[in-house]
């Protein structure tokens, strides 16, 4: 799929107790893309062979999730995916915006499902890349995710441990990823707020089973009651997230489709973009 390069729009905008950084293009109906938790993350960066082709068709809402970028770093780790559907809420409430299309990948799935299962009136259509919270607590954690929540861990964040996460867990083909990508993504993971208090680690302390339950969507009962019309797209080689979440998904929720990307880690959306970009176009046109 071909595109022009959108005209971008970037601004702060205040959504509660938070201060959230978001980037916009293009016009219509609107669709707010939900990046993952890895570290370094933003929105622009984690979508950045996605918004150009969506914004021929849509209004394309990114922000830097709470925790990352430019936005506020605060994140409620008692139930992290709650909290972040409560910011999606708010952020469409700040922007103006009744009801919207979602596209999380990873963490932002998550967030993305939760916000469908919690208010469903605000949740058009979704779309799932490797979505965070199927199956986590039913299995040990893969080396992936492990490689991800111990980033700040023992002897802290290093641009070794990140490349080490990056080429070897979040993508098929180590090639692809040049080194500009990880210093981006380096510099933007040692922000002293961020190194004091990560967005995305195991849960600890007294309340840490409960925690992890709440993150375990699977184990919500309303899961099976999402209507939305929903695309579920897994990588058929991703080492932080089970594939085998896919069908999971699919069996459970009465309006999901599921897409196997063959050759393709956790980033779909990065690693094979022109199929990605048009899966998400013509799905998110309402089209078969």
């Amino acid at each position: 799929m071909t595109s022009t390069t959108a005209t971008r729009t970037e601004r702060t905008v205040e959504v509660g107790r938070r201060r959230i950084f978001v980037t916009e293009a293009g016009e219509g109906t609107p669709v707010v893309l939900l990046h993952g938790g890895g570290p370094g993350a933003t929105g622009a960066s984690n979508y950045s062979r996605n918004i150009d082709a969506l914004a021929e068709k849509f209004r394309v809402i990114v922000p830097d999730m709470p925790g990352y970028g430019r936005s506020s770093k605060d994140i409620d780790q008692s139930d992290p995916f709650g909290d972040l559907a409560m910011f999606v809420r708010g952020l469409l409430d700040a922007l103006d915006i009744e009801r919207a299309h979602l596209v999380g990948n990873s963490y932002g799935g998550a967030a993305a499902l939760r916000l469908a299962m919690d208010r469903p009136d605000r949740v058009g259509r979704l779309i799932l890349m490797g979505p965070g919270g199927i199956g986590t607590t039913r299995a040990l954690p893969t080396k992936g995710l492990n490689a991800l929540l111990g980033y700040y861990g023992g002897e802290g964040p290093s641009k070794e441990k990140l490349s080490e996460f990056i080429r070897e867990y979040l993508v098929y083909d180590a090639s692809a990823i040049g080194d500009d990508l990880i210093d981006l993504r380096y510099q933007a993971s040692i922000v002293p707020d961020v190194v004091a208090n990560p967005p995305l680690r195991r849960p600890s302390g007294p309340t840490a089973l409960r925690t992890l339950l709440r993150m375990d969507l699977t184990r919500d009962r309303r899961l099976a009651d999402v209507q939305a019309p929903t695309l579920v797209i897994w990588g058929a080689d991703d080492k932080v997230n089970r594939p085998a979440g896919g069908p999971a998904l699919a069996k459970t929720m009465p309006n999901c489709d599921l897409y196997v990307a063959a050759r393709t880690g956790h980033w779909v959306q990065w690693e094979r973009a022109d199929l990605f970009n048009e899966l998400a176009s013509t799905f998110l046109g309402g089209d078969a």
